[in-house]
């Protein structure tokens, strides 16, 4: 049922067909009151006014509750963690000495005025630099007038900020309603700016890293309603990185790109050599990304530089040291997996996008119809990432549980199938959103079999395959993402002369040659139970950087957690003879979870 009769709509009791009825928005202002210009679609929602041209969409109860509850886990994302410490602002160490002062406009070229506006502070205190007491300026990173986090920097340039305090922008509530504005990478630059008269100034809160998790929530906030965003970061590599991560989570349409200068690495250094008035014109002339599929050699300068004096390098590996020697992985990439039906092909997908997400930080977003309800996907991701059974068992504590399921709401997100049809578009749609709100770097579409696969008229099968893999390639290139595709196979004919089943290879996906054509990497699991072994064939990678096609990486599969544990095949002894199996199995029943904690990293 949808509610017509919440925006003013009479249907005359009807909830089904087509009506034509009085539109609400411009009866009222009309000569001919109560004429029935607005056309209403009572089945599908959608209203349009002939007179005035008003259009709306009328959801229905499901999609009703859906907007309802996509609101809730908004509003249970953006509440803080309970382990997040807020400091306490002390307005009487906002009386700052004179030697500060001086320092802040004199070496710095500061308007003083900013030290009362920005609640600049003074303190002693202990740093990690040399772990001695120094004297720092504070910045005091404030979020609707509440104090959130500081940053405690000395003379010695040595900094730290609020331990186990959230990371949010500084300055944040400067941009909450601004059409504009400027992200620089430190808070020095930021007042920079504001010297020469900006106001819609921020600074990331940790400088110049790719790591943008402090972005996510206030994405829908206060970034999706700028037309223009300026990127101030330094002129160096670090700034660069930071730079290229900015543009790809807030796009590239609306960003420009600050620079300073000859001799001038930021704001602050441009503001001291030349002015506040030259500063301005830094903005004016800063640079528009270049349009999209039109390249130079000139564009790719510095990367083509870097490719000459470095050589081209391995890319991200998973810790299985047999797959990682013929297979590593670039965002900007797609990858084809096969398999036969019931060989594992979405369990070994889901410990390879883990392994990449625990050691590369790579988000991952899951298009997953099969792993429905999402809970039981959930149980299983957290046996894989604790190496225990999921339930009560011993050594899963209540603590490790919270913890896993933290590391999953952090890390991993589902797209649903609704009640829109679950097209590609549709699919890459959402990707696309999440890319922008959560930094997702993986996307998982298992299988292909369960999209509604929509033929235009006239398309045949094979032109569709070929354009949905076209879609899928320039998403991973556009949004800088592995996209992994799980495709099922045409069904197999046995040996006639032994009964056996061939192996499943890339040009045996169901529907067309092109699945192994257009994809950058191939993957084909196959489970032999009579040896106990799971080979994944690596049937292609495209660049040799990255890998060796036709090479192969045996593993034995753990039931209990369902993790892949490398090893060789060989002959093995046992009481009811000699056949071939697993040797040299690398077990491994370790808290990957701990791991991380303890050591930054998956597998060092």
């Amino acid at each position: 049922m949808r509610n017509f009769h919440q925006y003013g709509i009479d249907t005359k009791g009807r909830n089904s067909g087509k009506i034509k009825t009085i539109c609400p928005k411009c009866n009222d202002t009309r000569g001919h009151k109560g004429d029935k210009s607005l056309a209403v679609n009572l089945s599908e929602g959608v209203c349009y006014c002939h007179h005035c041209g008003y259009k709306l969409y009328v959801p229905d109860d499901a999609e009703e509750r859906q907007r309802k509850q996509r609101q809730e886990q908004l509003r249970k994302v953006s509440q803080l963690p309970s382990h997040f410490r807020r400091p306490t602002f002390d307005p009487a160490k906002a009386k700052l000495s004179e030697k500060l002062e001086k320092y802040w406009t004199q070496e710095r070229c500061l308007a003083q005025n900013l030290l009362a506006e920005l609640r600049i502070t003074e303190e002693c205190t202990k740093l990690p630099g040399n772990n001695e007491i120094e004297n720092c300026l504070c910045f005091n990173y404030f979020e609707n007038g509440i104090l959130i986090n500081t940053k405690y920097r000395s003379a010695l340039k040595h900094f730290k900020m609020v331990t186990g305090a959230e990371l949010i922008p500084y300055n944040i509530d400067a941009i909450a309603d601004t059409p504009e504005c400027i992200i620089t990478e430190g808070e020095f630059d930021a007042c920079a700016f504001m010297s020469a008269g900006r106001k819609d100034v921020i600074s990331v809160p940790a400088g110049a890293q790719s790591n943008l998790t402090w972005m996510d929530r206030f994405v829908e906030t206060h970034f999706e309603q700028k037309k223009v965003i300026y990127i101030a970061a330094d002129e160096d590599g670090a700034g660069q990185a930071l730079r290229h991560e900015l543009v790809r989570r807030l796009g590239a349409e609306r960003c420009r790109l600050v620079h300073f200068g000859p001799g001038c690495k930021d704001a602050n250094e441009h503001l001291i050599r030349y002015g506040a008035e030259s500063l301005l014109i830094t903005l004016a002339q800063a640079e528009e990304i270049p349009l999209e599929g039109v390249f130079t050699a000139e564009d790719y300068r510095e990367d083509l530089r870097a490719l000459f004096e470095n050589g081209l390098c391995r890319g991200a590996d998973t810790g299985w040291d047999n797959f990682d020697a013929n297979c590593t992985f670039e965002t900007g990439r797609s990858v084809v997996a096969t398999g036969s039906p019931g060989h594992g092909k979405s369990e070994f997908i889901d410990e390879l996008v883990l392994r990449l997400c625990l050691r590369h930080g790579w988000k991952i977003a899951y298009f997953s119809p099969e792993n429905s309800p999402v809970n039981y996907h959930h149980a299983k991701l957290i046996e894989k990432l604790t190496g225990l059974q999921f339930g009560p068992v011993p050594g899963m504590t209540e603590e490790l549980y919270n913890h896993s399921v933290n590391w999953l709401t952090a890390n991993v997100t589902h797209i649903l199938p609704g009640t829109d049809a679950c097209t590609i578009d549709h699919i890459l749609e959402k990707a696309r959103q999440l890319v922008y709100r959560r930094g997702v770097r993986i996307l998982v579409i298992d299988p292909l079999n369960r999209l509604d696969q929509q033929l235009e008229p006239g398309q045949t099968e094979l032109m569709y395959i070929t354009s949905l893999l076209g879609k899928l390639n320039r998403f991973a290139v556009q949004h800088k993402c592995l996209v992994i595709l799980v495709a099922h196979p045409r069904k197999m004919n046995r040996n006639t002369a032994t009964g056996e089943l061939r192996r499943v290879e890339m040009n045996d996906i169901n529907g067309s040659a092109n699945f192994g054509n257009m994809s950058d990497y191939c993957l084909c699991v196959s489970r032999d139970d009579a040896k106990q072994l799971v080979t994944v064939y690596i049937d292609k990678v495209r660049f040799k950087h990255l890998g060796s096609a036709n090479t192969d990486a045996k593993f034995v599969y753990n039931r209990l957690n369902g993790r892949y544990w490398p090893c060789e095949e060989d002959i093995v002894h046992g009481p009811d003879g000699d056949k071939p199996g697993p040797v040299n199995t690398k077990f491994d029943n370790e808290n990957w979870l701990k791991n991380i904690a303890e050591q930054g990293c998956l597998f060092n």
